[in-house]
């Protein structure tokens, strides 16, 4: 696959949150997967209150859904990130989480806050495209 970051400078520098405003991508197969939350294989939270948990183990679950697909993380080319809106202004672990998964190269990302998710102690679901 072949994936390009588009980061000009007539747009603010969102690589500082972790995420690329433009991303090109060519590639033969395209993966979609479903919002990733905060849940393990057993359907344990991870996180419970804890932004940070969350968004680690959304993300660890986001890892497991494109290596299943046969992709990497590299090949992520869009996220979109609903975060429930209370925690809007506490995202720092968020832009964290995005930096160590995709330190080069990072999908282009849509933040949404929202009023909730299918459980109430869900704080963030993650869900995507891939191309490879």
């Amino acid at each position: 696959m072949v994936k390009q970051a588009l980061n000009p400078k007539t747009l603010f520098n969102s690589l500082q949150y972790g995420f690329s405003q433009i991303v090109v991508a060519e590639g033969q197969r395209t993966v979609y997967f479903s919002g990733q939350v905060a849940w393990d294989a057993e359907q344990n939270i991870v996180g419970e209150n804890d932004l940070q948990a969350q968004v680690w183990q959304s993300l660890r679950n986001v890892a497991t859904a494109v290596t299943v697909a046969g992709a990497t993380l590299n090949d992520i080319v869009a996220l979109r990130i609903y975060i429930v809106q209370s925690w809007m202004d506490q995202t720092a672990p968020v832009s964290a989480g995005l930096k160590e998964f995709f330190p080069e190269n990072p999908p282009a990302t849509t933040w949404i806050g929202v009023y909730g998710l299918a459980r109430p102690e869900f704080l963030i679901e993650i869900e995507g495209t891939a191309v490879f």
